[in-house]
């Protein structure tokens, strides 16, 4: 017997719809992560992109838990010296909604060029609302 590795051939992606609504923002966002790496499928292979599409809606409708409301901080910088920036979850939720859930999956996703494919395959709206009803995406509920 011989171990079968996925390749770009044997790949087939699917999409999948995310209502954020009211959902643990880490809970969810490790089960996207796992999703766009495609280890729910049985052809998992660590060397190739064998994820599904993503579509996350309601993104201003996260919850996180605890104090991270107020306390969790999120820093940027500009590059300059003295650029640096820190804002608070609460900002960052209500100017930025989609950042929030975007950074907390990159986060989960592997460093490297696969992980920058992987997370191109993420879509988050603000909103119910979204272009990708064409694909016809699958009800994820998590």
């Amino acid at each position: 017997m011989k171990t079968k590795f996925a390749n770009l051939d044997s790949v087939s992606r699917n999409w999948h719809l995310v209502d954020a609504t009211d959902l643990v923002l880490g809970r969810m966002a490790s089960k996207v992560a796992s999703i766009l790496r495609g280890k729910h499928k049985p052809m998992y292979s660590p060397h190739v992109d064998t994820g599904d599409f993503v579509v996350v809606i309601n993104a201003n409708k996260v919850k996180v838990s605890g104090d991270k409301n107020r306390d969790k901080i999120y820093y940027r910088h500009s590059g300059f010296i003295g650029g640096g920036t820190a804002t608070a979850f609460h900002e960052q939720q209500e100017r930025f909604p989609e950042r929030v859930i975007e950074l907390a999956v990159k986060g989960m996703l592997p460093k490297t060029r696969l992980g920058r494919k992987m997370f191109n395959k993420l879509k988050v709206y603000a909103e119910g609302s979204h272009p990708h009803v064409a694909q016809n995406p699958l009800n994820l509920s998590l």
